[in-house]
């Protein structure tokens, strides 16, 4: 894994430049959204899901500069989500990827406002995506709109907020998952494989992995949440137990949901044998995901 990180830390840099270019600049009127825009798109995030979707695009054959289009977008719509599950009436949090949330800085309205204006700022985004012989901007708005949507991550997070105080069972709990967590990083491995004419067969090569691994991702998180400190995650530990909210460890047990992990982990790797060695950063990509530690 040590030559993995250097890599990350170069595609980091890479989609950062990216959302650099493509997000309005802060003095643009009204300055005071957009410098709120930045302030949340910039915190340090490790922008997982655009880094899988531009892996995506290389295990197809893609040229990353086509795939920096979906990468940004996804990247955009994950922090708008994050701005919104952040609010009093959301999650409650004060602190995200180390530092005081949205709403904290520039009140509740002003956030609200944020989330509205990344979500729309990432579907003119995607659209900017170079057409192939497979797939135009009408599959790649598709793909983003059907994601962010009711059934999907917005679904997610109204069965997460319904489900608060209830003693959850694992079939609802993956549920909830596949919503509000798998949908969106998997649809950044299919926005990747789709921008590189992915055939058929890639494309559901991807979305299997992206599904597996993005229910291993959230098994992670849950098990990080109560083994972590606030200053570890940089965000507060220990918050869906004092919301009383159903986690794997805690229908699970801890160390029944790290044989869940690796599990789900296993399905995610056996998915990209159709992609061969193509798909090798996407192999890597999960495996340092199940050791993380923040």
């Amino acid at each position: 894994m040590s030559e993995l990180k250097p890599w990350l830390k170069a595609q980091q840099e890479i989609v950062d430049a990216a959302l650099g270019s493509l997000l309005p600049a802060e003095d643009t009127r009204p300055s005071t959204i957009h410098k709120a825009m930045r302030y949340s798109m910039f915190a340090g995030g490790k922008r997982l899901r655009p880094i899988l979707c531009l892996a995506a695009a290389e295990a197809c054959a893609g040229d990353e500069k086509s795939a920096l289009f979906p990468a940004a977008a996804v990247e955009v719509m994950h922090t708008y989500s994050l701005v919104h599950d952040d609010l009093p009436s959301m999650d409650d949090d004060d602190l995200r990827r180390g530092r005081p949330t949205s709403h904290v800085v520039y009140g509740e309205g002003i956030a609200v406002l944020t989330g509205d204006a990344l979500l729309t700022e990432a579907f003119t985004i995607v659209a900017q995506t170079p057409a192939t012989e497979r797939y135009n901007a009408r599959d790649y708005v598709l793909e983003l709109s059907e994601t962010g949507g009711s059934r999907k991550l917005i679904g997610g997070q109204v069965l997460d907020l319904e489900g608060e105080g209830k003693d959850l069972n694992q079939e609802q709990l993956v549920h909830i998952h596949e919503a509000k967590t798998a949908a969106l990083l998997c649809s950044s491995l299919r926005l990747g494989g789709m921008s590189a004419n992915c055939t058929a067969q890639q494309l559901q090569a991807l979305t299997d992995f992206g599904y597996n691994l993005g229910l291993a991702f959230q098994v992670i998180d849950d098990i990080l949440d109560v083994t972590q400190t606030t200053e570890q995650l940089g965000k507060t530990a220990g918050k869906d137990e004092s919301v009383a909210k159903s986690t794997y460890p805690a229908i699970l047990g801890l160390e029944e949901s790290k044989v869940e992990a690796a599990r789900l982990t296993q399905l995610a790797l056996d998915s990209l044998k159709p992609l061969g060695e193509k798909a090798s950063r996407l192999e890597q990509i999960a495996r340092y995901m199940l050791e993380r530690e923040y």
